[in-house]
């Protein structure tokens, strides 16, 4: 195991070490306050970002301002980026998290998830010149991720002997992309949307597809109250189709008929 292995190791069982039990019951916190914090990362277009009014948009933003206007609380937005979605959710600063937060093993044994709302999926893409056809063809080279990420994990595991290169947030990835710092990406079908929205004479074009995830909200683990109301919202704004039209808007596609868990 190598020394960055054995810092994220770390990581995860420093995280495991916090517990909820210093906080009172969110739902009751929320109630009593008449607001929902909620954790969202504004450098992850099209989940979070700013407009040209510098105001939040994203499907994730616009979720959660649904899920607080249904449940009639004012939407407190918490900016966080990829790799501090979970210790700001352990240490209070926030309620839950909306934040393209893909479900795995690794984060289930911290946290505890919804139902997923969303789903991405972990590409490999670069401009229609550089072949790529198997995994085989990124050894020894860049690959452009964002750090922490379930894009950078899915990427690391599969595509051993590439060098992979880590940006702090989707937003900074976007720009490397665009400058030529890096010209193939480890990241999501969205991320490559906004990267050939600003050069659209040499595009990305997806070369491989790793791997499909469900995204949902993320909890502090004994939260059961918080996430039952949320899943229930979930599958009702599922069934009526309003989840889908706000994923659809942002992402181009509609949500598929049927969600993977």
């Amino acid at each position: 195991m190598n020394r960055r292995h054995l810092i994220a190791a770390a990581g995860v069982a420093m995280l495991a070490s916090l517990t909820a039990p210093a906080f009172a019951d969110s739902l009751d916190t929320i109630k009593a306050n008449k607001k929902i914090r909620v954790a969202i990362d504004l450098g992850s277009p099209p989940f979070g970002m700013n407009d040209s009014a510098m105001q939040p948009t994203g499907s994730d933003v616009e979720t959660a301002k649904a899920l607080a206007a249904d449940l009639g609380y004012a939407l407190e937005i918490v900016q966080v980026t990829s790799p501090n979605r979970v210790p700001f959710l352990l240490t209070g600063k926030a309620d839950m998290v909306m934040a393209s937060f893909s479900i795995n093993e690794e984060r289930k044994k911290v946290i505890d998830f919804s139902d997923p709302y969303g789903v991405i999926q972990v590409v490999v893409a670069a401009p229609k010149n550089v072949a790529i056809t198997d995994l085989k063809d990124v050894v020894g080279k860049r690959l452009g991720t964002t750090r922490g990420s379930t894009n950078d994990k899915e990427a690391t595991a599969q595509a051993q002997g590439a060098e992979m290169v880590r940006y702090d947030d989707d937003a900074t990835l976007i720009t490397a992309l665009i400058s030529g710092q890096v010209n193939i990406m480890a990241s999501s079908p969205q991320v490559m949307a906004a990267v050939n929205a600003r050069r659209p004479n040499d595009p990305y074009e997806v070369k491989l597809v790793l791997k499909t995830n469900p995204y949902a909200a993320g909890f502090r683990k004994g939260d059961d109250a918080l996430r039952k109301v949320v899943n229930d919202w979930i599958q009702a704004n599922l069934a009526n189709g309003k989840l889908s039209k706000i994923y659809e808007t942002y992402n181009g596609v509609p949500l598929p008929a049927e969600m993977p868990k």
